[in-house]
């Protein structure tokens, strides 16, 4: 699937519940189905910096495409970790640097987030476009 296809999976998925509780209590279950991350990627150059919470990123280059694993020591930030790896992983360098986050602001997340996690979602999604942006400059070299 492409990236903006699995963006309007997320966004139907989140059309359908009104209340925002709801909405949380789905952000919750995603960062729960989010598989551990392994201890040895828990270190310092894999945080993310611009997180209130603590937030990992391993971003693993394999056959052309960026693998992404995370986690986070806050329940409704792994769901957002969650959310970005479901999306995001999986794709080309180019891919992801091309790709337009709609699906943040369709499902209405940067509004019902504090400034501190809103924060914090947009430093994730830098990061991501980061470690694009090196593996396809590798890519090329």
């Amino acid at each position: 699937m492409t990236i903006n296809e699995l963006q309007d999976n997320v966004i139907e998925e989140f059309a359908d519940f009104d209340d925002w509780m709801d909405k949380y209590a789905l952000l919750i279950d995603l960062g729960n189905s989010l598989p551990p991350l392994e201890e040895k990627y828990k270190t310092e150059s894999n945080l993310i910096e611009g997180c209130q919470s603590r937030v990992w990123l391993q971003a693993d280059y394999v056959d052309g495409k960026i693998l992404f694993k995370g986690e986070s020591d806050a329940v409704i930030v792994k769901g957002i970790v969650s959310l970005l790896i479901n999306i995001i992983s999986g794709h080309t360098p180019q891919e992801i640097l091309d790709a337009d986050l709609y699906f943040i602001e369709k499902i209405g997340l940067k509004e019902h987030l504090s400034p501190t996690r809103s924060n914090g979602l947009v430093a994730m999604v830098k990061q991501m476009r980061m470690y694009a942006l090196a593996f396809r400059t590798k890519e090329q070299g």
